[in-house]
């Protein structure tokens, strides 16, 4: 195929109204131009990331919306705005395989090209980090001190599957695909760049590591342990066989 033929054209006319609309013009235009790429694989690269950031747009954007909800005792639409959000954060964890597809010699080109940058610098993920406590504090005023509740009760000596226990478990599950994401993203520079190099010590492989140790809602995981080791000491940390041997 004629490639240049084929270039020229990629980017649409930008003036039918489905391109207005999505303003495909800029969009496509926010990748190198194909002649600037240092090999075949950057483009995918830029877009995997800038994909990204438009997945933690919305994962922030909706967020907002849950804690407006949450603070109305909105149930119903605090759980189909949590469920976007656990679409968007597993979207966002499948589109990493794409850069599996690449060599680790490839990635070295197109990492010469991204100066001092990482992932931390990302404003998509510096919002979504700093959301979590405030989230948790109007869980906490609006499900839970509102009710004379507290997070054992919902769970344990109280449940009765109610609102609380909906949305904790949403919080919960927001809190899990966050950390598998984390965990992908991982494994992926382990496998693109590797952790133990010289040119990595330091800083940046640790914050990867220690960010996969965090818990946006840490009373919500420990309630779980502090439940089992409750019912052990009634039913014994350790039973008789159920074959009765």
């Amino acid at each position: 195929m004629d490639r240049e033929h084929f270039y020229a054209i990629m980017n649409g006319e930008g003036t039918l109204d489905y391109e207005l609309y999505l303003n495909t013009k800029a969009l496509l235009s926010c990748q190198k131009d194909f002649h600037e790429f240092c090999n075949r694989d950057e483009l995918q690269f830029q877009i995997v990331h800038q994909i990204e950031e438009l997945w933690m747009k919305l994962i922030g954007y909706t967020l907002l919306d849950v804690d407006d909800y949450m603070a109305q005792e909105n149930t119903n639409r605090v759980v189909t705005l949590m469920r976007r959000v656990h679409v968007a954060l597993r979207l966002m964890t499948e589109q990493l395989a794409l850069l599996e597809t690449m060599s680790p010699k490839e990635y070295q080109e197109i990492r010469l090209k991204l100066g001092n940058g990482s992932g931390q610098e990302s404003p998509g993920f510096r919002v979504i980090l700093k959301m979590p406590p405030h989230l948790w504090e109007t869980f906490r005023s609006s499900y839970l001190d509102k009710h004379g509740l507290t997070v054992e009760q919902i769970y344990n000596s109280g449940y009765t599957h109610g609102g609380a226990y909906v949305v904790a478990e949403a919080l919960c599950e927001f809190d899990e695909l966050f950390q598998r994401f984390r965990y992908v993203h991982y494994q992926l520079v382990e496998r693109s760049i590797g952790t133990g190099a010289k040119s990595l010590k330091g800083r940046s492989v640790e914050m990867l590591r220690e960010g996969q140790r965090v818990r946006f809602f840490p009373e919500l995981w420990e309630i779980r342990s502090h439940m089992t080791d409750t019912w052990g000491a009634s039913y014994g940390v350790v039973r008789d066989s159920i074959g009765g041997h």
